[in-house]
């Protein structure tokens, strides 16, 4: 008999081996025809997977994050299916499941079309309308490289011989095509109803620009058409929020292709970066940071001490001066050691707490650089705390309080926390680990925080905790961190003087808010649409008037408004052109301004303006003075 045991402890007996699609059939009819997969000793199967023993069992549908898995893996080979009956010629690569979507790599004779996505995609809705069998077989490694060889897959074979000869490897057959791959995948094409393609991209074969150009195509499959039309929907959004669109529209920034992945700040967009490094400055000091700045380049021979050039070196710039071989830093976590390594150190001087704006290059693929989002020269807020074993939790108590207010005060409320814990491959005993786990979750609590853990996903050395913000749209961008590293200590010879007068290793807490300013800032630009809130927005108000007779008069206000608030300016511009005034209250609402403040021969005899504040708001007219209290109380309030 085989017991099998179902989520709501009940159990099931069967007289011999049996099916996942059969247990479900034997629970209802609706169930069996809802199953996807199922779910055996924690793996993820196919309906047809025997249970040949005693085992807890959870079916797999549509409505679980694994079935959703499942439906996109699928999709991407009936894209490959769909690609092959239009395309014969056309050899299949790889073609995994991505966050939102899956893609699919082809080699082809010439490049896919727009109107080859549209054939292809209809071809997928026929295909997945027969409602073909996913049938599974198993071959010994090298009968299945004759057996793609024989197709004309030499991406395929070799992508099999690369496996180990005493393995076999399992192949899925839908109608007239059949794909390596691990699986599990849908019982029928049938189950696959809701995709979309997106786009096609370039992408080189294994990753290595020395090898073929490939033709990637990306798609996008969900459970239900809801799901599919609320994806689009917000990709559409997204597109108009694009930081780089908006970069262009109200002159920001822009990349060159003279130094690719690096940003050229326009006055405007510079000043957005230094409101938010001035404000990462204030940070800084009213929490106990004392800012340092480390060199950007440093000796090979250190990056050797802390194992960066054997892991990360084609991740680095190098240069050479008078024989000496030397990188540019890929991060600052080695300089602030070296800082700290001046003059003895005490336990009486910890926690001692570094922060730098640190100026970073990386040897980013081209491919992969996006916008200012991901680039190769970037600034980082970042930090470094020294502290002993027992002060891990107080750390993490008062970074995740800070990072949260500092998250708010930009417009960011809703944070996931993430706790990845040990890998299988680390250093250290495992009692440090748990003290350093545990650290780490109890300063989460003592915030109020709710969090999961990432089982393995912890750096060698150490825990760490991620803090992902949501966006106006619901998307997810990791950008705070604090992590445990007794590691790099070790290794570049780090010590204090304890309390018993004896030497000791200090932890490093590696941590980061906004993480790259560049990448915050796009985020910032589409979060807010470009529309930044007034104390951050790199003009905050632009005086406009109707005609010359108050020119003067304009430009005293502006005057007036610039010199408003102590220790700072207010970032005011005049609007003197001859045009209509609709025209020129038009173009500044288009740039996104915080206030338009008109000034007509009523208001210049007032002493007053008309505020018009963003979305076209009519604030009425008011006296300068009024206005200013206004402006200051929206840059006070971080609105």
């Amino acid at each position: 008999m085989i017991q099998v045991t179902l989520p709501d402890g009940s159990k099931r007996e069967f007289p011999g081996p049996v099916t996942v699609g059969e247990v479900a059939a034997s629970i209802g009819a609706g169930l069996a025809k809802a199953a996807l997969a199922g779910k055996v000793d924690g793996k993820v199967v196919d309906t047809s997977f025997v249970i040949d023993h005693d085992a807890p069992l959870s079916i797999v549908t549509a409505k679980d994050a694994d079935g959703l898995e499942v439906i996109r893996h699928s999709t991407a080979h009936l894209l490959a299916y769909a690609v092959k009956e239009l395309f014969p010629d056309a050899q299949v690569t790889i073609g995994p499941v991505i966050e939102n979507g899956f893609f699919y790599d082809f080699s082809y004779k010439r490049p896919f079309t727009p109107e080859d996505l549209v054939a292809i995609e209809k071809r997928m809705t026929e295909l997945a309308a027969k409602d073909e069998p996913v049938v599974r077989r198993v071959l010994p490694r090298d009968e299945a490289v004759a057996y793609f060889k024989s197709l004309g897959e030499n991406y395929k074979a070799e992508i099999i011989a690369s496996i180990p000869s005493n393995e076999d490897v399992s192949l899925y057959r839908e109608g007239s095509f059949e794909d390596l791959c691990r699986g599990p995948h849908v019982p029928s094409t049938g189950k696959l109803k809701h995709f979309k393609l997106m786009k096609v991209a370039g992408a080189y074969w294994r990753g290595d620009h020395r090898n073929e150009m490939l033709q990637r195509i990306y798609g996008t499959a969900w459970a239900s058409k809801d799901e599919l039309q609320q994806y689009l929907t917000m990709l559409e959004e997204a597109e108009k929020r694009d930081h780089r669109k908006l970069g262009r529209e109200l002159d920001l920034f822009h990349i060159d292709e003279h130094s690719p992945g690096t940003v050229f700040w326009h006055p405007k967009g510079w000043s957005i970066w230094q409101q938010v490094e001035q404000y990462m400055r204030c940070v800084y000091q009213d929490n106990g940071y004392q800012e340092v700045k480390a060199p950007q380049i440093l000796d090979k021979g250190l990056w050797e001490k802390t194992g960066h050039w054997d892991k990360y070196r084609e991740n680095m710039f190098t240069t050479e001066s008078e024989k000496r071989e030397y990188a540019l830093k890929p991060m600052n976590c080695p300089g602030h050691i070296l800082i700290f390594k001046q003059g003895i150190k005490s336990y009486r001087d910890l926690p001692l707490r570094f922060g730098e704006f640190g100026n970073c290059h990386r040897n980013e693929p081209t491919g992969s650089l996006h916008g200012i989002m991901r680039v190769r020269a970037f600034t980082q807020d970042d930090g470094h705390i020294f502290c002993t074993e027992g002060q891990i939790q107080a750390e993490v108590t008062a970074f995740t309080s800070l990072l949260q207010k500092v998250y708010a005060d930009f417009g960011f409320t809703n944070i996931l926390y993430r706790l990845s814990t040990r890998p299988e491959k680390r250093i250290g005993t495992d009692e440090a680990w748990d003290k350093a786990e545990k650290a780490l979750a109890e300063g989460l609590r003592a915030s109020g925080c709710e969090f999961e853990y990432l089982p393995g996903e912890g750096a060698f050395y150490g825990p760490k905790i991620e803090y992902t913000l949501k966006d106006a749209l619901g998307r997810e961008w990791q950008c705070g961190t604090i992590q445990v590293d007794p590691n790099l200590p070790e290794r570049l010879d780090a010590e204090f003087v304890g309390e018993d007068g004896e030497r000791h290793r200090p932890i490093m807490l590696h941590r980061a808010i906004l993480g790259s300013l560049e990448r915050f800032i796009g985020i910032l630009i589409e979060h807010h649409s470009g529309a930044l809130p007034a104390w951050l927005a790199p003009v905050q108000a632009a005086v406009l008037n109707i005609t010359d007779a108050q020119a003067d008069y304009a430009q005293e206000v502006v005057q007036k408004l610039q010199k408003a608030l102590p220790n700072q300016s207010l970032r005011v511009v005049s609007d003197l052109r001859n045009e209509k005034i609709t025209y020129k209250i038009r173009e500044h609402s288009m740039q996104k301004l915080p206030f338009i403040l008109v000034a007509g021969d009523k208001e210049k005899a007032a002493g007053a303006v008309a505020v018009r504040a963003r979305g076209n708001k009519d604030l009425g007219v008011m006296s300068v003075d009024a206005f200013i209290e206004l402006l200051a109380k929206d840059i006070a309030a971080k609105a």
